[in-house]
């Protein structure tokens, strides 16, 4: 506190400033208060009275919006002992203020008021409380979402004559990598893996398509290489931009005869069919599902399992993974691990990407594993 001469000069001092800083801030839109260094007011602009009031003058600053007593943070107060322009948020009347005070000195460099300058910020905080809602509420339907398209996955297990297991896991929350294995009928099994480009919700909404696609074609096409042809004309009707498109590998194990025909729709992460004695590349030809083409067929290959065989199929979430110098992580080294008689294949599979990896997972991935048993 300051008492006598002191304060008298302090006075005088802060009227000497009155008509050069004050006209500046008559014209500011923002609201204005200079607050000496007792934390009494000593000036208010137009706009601050308009907003306020006119009694504003002579009252502690914590009264003006309404409190009894100092708040915990004074921020006139802060400026003033620190010598330094301060900022927060303030609520005051229901409304939201960004206040940023500064010092002021005298000419010896003594600090004697401090300017706050209050700008309504209202309307941005209500947009950016209602954003978080809305954020929520997304947040919340994503991992619903989530759970969905985990839970529609195809279940683990025996099918007939086969032995299925798969693993799969998103880059973010939902994922555009899909895979599925279903009865078409008495005698064979449809099974495809699919990769949408980029992953999130319009990847996860394709993969949505592909699936109930794929599994109301099954119902009147038995060939792979017309399904897709099929899958192809359906997706062309969707009236989607041209950078949308898709990869698949669909094939049809006949349980009666362990006849494998297959196709495949641009698929570069081929499907490796391997035994005790062998390793094979499943390779055929095609183009990925696109509007480039108005139309596109696909060849077909075939070949015979026996028991004991497998079939690995992946997606590029795998093969494109890069280590520290860019090298990528390749369809080599997941021959490397087949050769090395893993009991668990797709774990180890996933134990030597995270390995291999420099940085975070940035691409979706799934595997699935397929085990002729007689």
């Amino acid at each position: 506190m300051l008492i006598g001469g002191e304060q008298n000069s302090l006075v005088e001092k802060l009227k000497e400033y009155n008509v050069l800083n004050y006209q500046v801030l008559e014209s500011m839109a923002d609201l204005v208060r200079v607050v000496d260094i007792n934390g009494t007011i000593i000036y208010v602009n137009k706009a601050m009275k308009k907003a306020l009031g006119n009694d504003l003058v002579g009252k502690k600053c914590y009264q003006s919006i309404g409190r009894d007593e100092p708040c915990s943070f004074c921020i006139s107060k802060k400026s003033i002992i620190t010598k330094e322009t301060v900022q927060k948020e303030e609520i005051i009347n229901g409304k939201y203020f960004s206040v940023k005070s500064s010092p002021v000195f005298d000419c010896d460099g003594n600090v004697i008021a401090a300017v706050e300058v209050l700008r309504d910020v209202t309307r941005e905080r209500k947009l950016e409380l209602e954003l978080i809602e809305k954020n929520k509420k997304m947040v919340k339907d994503l991992r619903f979402a989530k759970r969905l398209q985990k839970r529609i996955l195809p279940r683990k297990g025996v099918y007939d004559k086969l032995r299925i297991d798969h693993l799969y896991k998103p880059s973010e929350m939902l994922s555009g990598d899909m895979f599925d294995i279903y009865h078409i009928d008495d005698d064979n099994i449809g099974m495809y893996i699919c990769d949408v480009v980029g992953n999130g919700i319009t990847a996860s909404m394709m993969t949505m398509f592909v699936r109930q696609t794929m599994r109301a074609i099954k119902d009147y096409v038995l060939s792979p290489a017309l399904a897709l042809t099929e899958l192809h004309k359906d997706f062309s009707t969707l009236g989607l931009e041209v950078d949308k498109y898709f990869t698949i590998f669909y094939a049809v194990f006949n349980t009666r005869n362990n006849r494998f025909i297959y196709a495949n729709a641009g698929h570069n992460c081929i499907p490796i069919r391997y035994n005790s004695n062998n390793i094979e590349l499943l390779t055929t030809k095609g183009f990925p599902i696109s509007l480039i083409f108005d139309k596109i067929y696909y060849e077909e290959n075939e070949t015979i399992l026996s028991k004991g065989d497998k079939v690995l199929f992946y997606t590029d979430g795998i093969t494109e993974v890069k280590n520290f110098e860019g090298e990528e992580f390749g369809v080599d080294r997941i021959v490397d691990i087949i050769r090395s008689n893993e009991e668990n294949v797709l774990n180890r599979v996933v134990e030597r990407v995270e390995e291999f990896r420099w940085g975070e997972q940035e691409d979706d991935f799934a595997m699935v594993l397929m085990e002729v048993l007689e």
